[in-house]
Formats: C-alpha cells, structure tokens, sequence
C-alpha cells in the first residue's frame, strides 16, 4: 500500500451484545486476547457467561483450523439467535475508561492501512498467521488495536467531539473485574463525522498495543485477490487516544524463560553481569529494580528467590549488539535482554515455546516456579523513547513495552462481510 498523508477512520455498523440475552456485559468481556495468556483465566471467564467474547478471540480446539472454523460457527450462530446484533448505522464510537485518577477517552473506528501508522516492535510470524487465519474465517475484527496520537491537546476538532459526545447518554455502561468503568458513544452526526476526519487527516498514530493484530490486517489485505483500496480488508479496527490530552500508563511486559532453570541463568550470568540476591518479597524487588541506574532486570526462579542483574561488561555489550541502531536504542533494556542475555549468553531460541511473555510480574514468577523455569522481570520504557524511535523507522525488541488502559474486548466488533454487502 501506498501511505497517505494522514489518518483516515471511517465509521462502521458495529455489533454489539444484545443486553437482554447475557447475564451482563461485564460477564461477556475479557481482556486482549495476548493478554489472556493462562489456561485458567480463559476457564475463567468461558464460566462468566456462555456468550463470552473469549470464545470467539481464543477458542479451543485439537488443532489451529479447527479452532478458527469453530470461532467463524460461534459468531454465525450468536448472531442469527439475537445475541450479537448490529447497529441501525454506521457510526464512529467515542470510548471512554476511568479508574479513580485514570481517565482516557479515544474513537473507535475502522482505519485505512496506508495511512501514517508507525510500528515500533516487531512481531512473532506464528503469531500473526494464527491470527490472520482467525480473522480470515470469521471475516471480523473482534477487538480494537490501541493508538496514539498527538493532537494540540485543546478541546478542537475530534476532541471538541468527543468532550461533547460524553455529556449525553451512553449507548452502553460497565464496570469490569480490573474496577476499569467503560462507557461507549455513537458519533453518527455528518458535521461531527467531517470535523473528526479534517482533524485526523493531518496526525500521525502510533502503534501502542497491537502489533500482531495490525501486521495481521495488513496481511489479509495483501493475501485478498484483487484487492482495491476501498475493500473492508484494506481497514483494521482500532482505538485511537489523543496522548496530548489523554497521556498513556505505560507499563513493562517480563519474559518467563521455561526450559531455563534459574540455576543454570545464574551460573551462565555470572562475569558478563554483576549479581546480586534481592532479600524481601517481589514488591521489594521491583524497587529495586526501579532504583537501580543503566540497564538492569530482575532473575526470579520463585516467589522467594530474586536476583538483581546490573552492570553489563562493556565489551560484551560492544560485542553482542548492533552498531548500526541509533545509541538509545543500543541501550534499551529490552535490547541488552535479546541481544546480550538471550541470543548470546543462554542462547535461547527465539520462539514462543521458549519465550513467554506476561504482563503482570506476579504471573510471570508464578509461572516460571510451576515450569522449573526462569522469570525475567523488566522496566518500562517511556512513550518519547518509543515514538523517537519509531520516528525514525527503528523497531525494539518484541514486547519491549505495555501502553494502557487497554480497551476492553466485546463492547463493540466489527464483521467485513456487512460491510461487503
């Protein structure tokens, strides 16, 4: 695709859960699907509700085109018996989350593909073949990737819109586990529609979360035959945040390394890192780790067993890392892990059975117990870092970061095949 000067996000007919066919919203919610990571917490929320968007973004089945087709008959099926139904009329969503002091308000929408997006992680390959695969059998996008952009942070042009759309009421209201309040708008008003696109049309976005699910959409556009510029598979469903006025909660993303007993990383650390045990709980230790100046990560093999990793050798660091990246993203955290410590140093292999990714520090020292493995728990980096970066086309390690609050998956999907129609 060819990239356009500015963003464009069109309207689309949203599909919605009929309030009175589940027990409630909050019921039928869940998490990003990347998020869901643990078999109990998809069990979890399959017993919230039989009508659970889980089972659409992560259904079970023996194998992966089982699974798809399955997700592809569970959307046919709620929709023909009432529990999904589409909207009178295409419209953009204003969304908005609160949690005490944490308030954000973005538009849903369907966004052009060529439009100015930039990445700024690189992506796992299986990862977006399951999920292109997914998306292609049900020809629908159940959850919206989220992006920033930064506008003049005044109450103008799409923010103008969506600080008056919020006054009125709400098509639909709820409050999920995590105490996040959500709440969802249609902005369907001509005049409304133009001030939106004329404000947009001069930004650029930011990819925050959703890497794989936006390098999916552009691989079904691609893969279609014949595709044209004005095909539903050339837009991707997303939530686009004005950071101007909105800033994100950026978080880190930890790594749990199975097969790697904590021993064994410690043994193989020792000389290229400077070791040391952390005393106390996890709590104690991530301030360490937060206190601690260069490049630094905490070794958990258990809930009582913390090492603080600093002071990498320098001609290690000379040796193992690119020298044709910019110098911040030489000395990113998340560099030095992939590049030092597992490429060079534990030689882990780069795939997910061998690198998992969790976003909560707890998950990922509990998981690294129950596996005999090894946790390695991270910092995050800022939004300036990564938007310089990604400014200048230089993408960070996978997961290097976690923007939120995420958007809560199954307030509203968008089907390709009504839009084809």
């Amino acid at each position: 695709m060819t990239t356009t000067d500015g963003l464009r996000l069109l309207p689309f007919r949203g599909l919605r859960y009929a309030p009175d066919r589940v027990s409630s919203l909050t019921a039928v919610t869940s998490p990003p699907y990347d998020v869901v990571v643990r078999p109990d917490g998809v069990r979890e929320l399959e017993t919230a509700d039989p009508y659970n968007i889980v089972r659409l973004i992560l259904p079970h089945a023996a194998d992966p085109a089982t699974r798809h087709r399955q997700a592809a008959d569970t959307l046919r099926r709620w929709r023909d018996e009432g529990v999904l139904t589409p909207d009178a009329e295409p419209a953009l969503y204003v969304y908005e989350q609160r949690s005490g002091e944490v308030l954000q308000r973005g538009l849903i929408g369907a966004l052009r593909l060529d439009g100015p997006v930039l990445p700024h992680e690189d992506v796992i390959p299986e990862v977006v073949e399951d999920r292109a695969a997914l998306m292609r059998a049900a020809a629908a996008n159940f959850e919206p990737l989220l992006l920033s952009y930064r506008g003049h942070g005044t109450a103008t042009g799409a923010t103008a819109v969506i600080e008056r759309t919020v006054q009125s009421v709400p098509l639909l209201a709820t409050t999920t586990e995590d105490g996040f309040a959500h709440r969802l708008w249609a902005v369907t008003d001509p005049a409304d529609l133009a001030s939106i696109d004329e404000d947009l049309g001069r930004r650029e976005a930011l990819i925050a979360d959703g890497h794989h699910r936006w390098a999916t959409y552009q691989r079904l556009y691609e893969q279609l035959p014949g595709a044209t510029s004005d095909s539903p598979w050339a837009f991707g469903l997303v939530l686009l945040v004005d950071t101007a006025r909105h800033p994100l909660q950026v978080r880190a993303i930890h790594r749990v390394l199975p097969h790697l007993p904590p021993e064994t990383a410690l043994a193989e650390v020792a000389g290229a890192f400077r070791v040391r045990r952390l005393p106390g709980e996890l709590s104690a230790a991530l301030k360490s780790l937060q206190e601690t100046p260069g490049n630094a990560f905490v070794l958990a093999g258990g809930p009582d067993s913390f090492h603080l990793l600093d002071r990498p050798d320098p001609g290690l660091l000379d040796r193992t890392i690119r020298t044709d990246r910019p110098e911040v993203w030489r000395r990113l955290d998340a560099t030095v892990l992939h590049s030092v410590l597992l490429d060079a140093v534990w030689r882990i292999p780069d795939h997910p059975s061998d690198i998992g990714y969790l976003h909560h520090a707890e998950a990922a020292v509990e998981q690294a117990a129950r596996h005999g493995g090894t946790a390695v728990l991270m910092r995050a980096t800022s939004e300036d870092t990564v938007r310089q970066l990604a400014r200048c086309g230089v993408t960070m390690p996978r997961k290097s970061t976690s923007f939120g609050p995420k958007p809560a998956t199954g307030l509203v999907l968008r089907t390709l095949d009504d839009e084809m129609n």
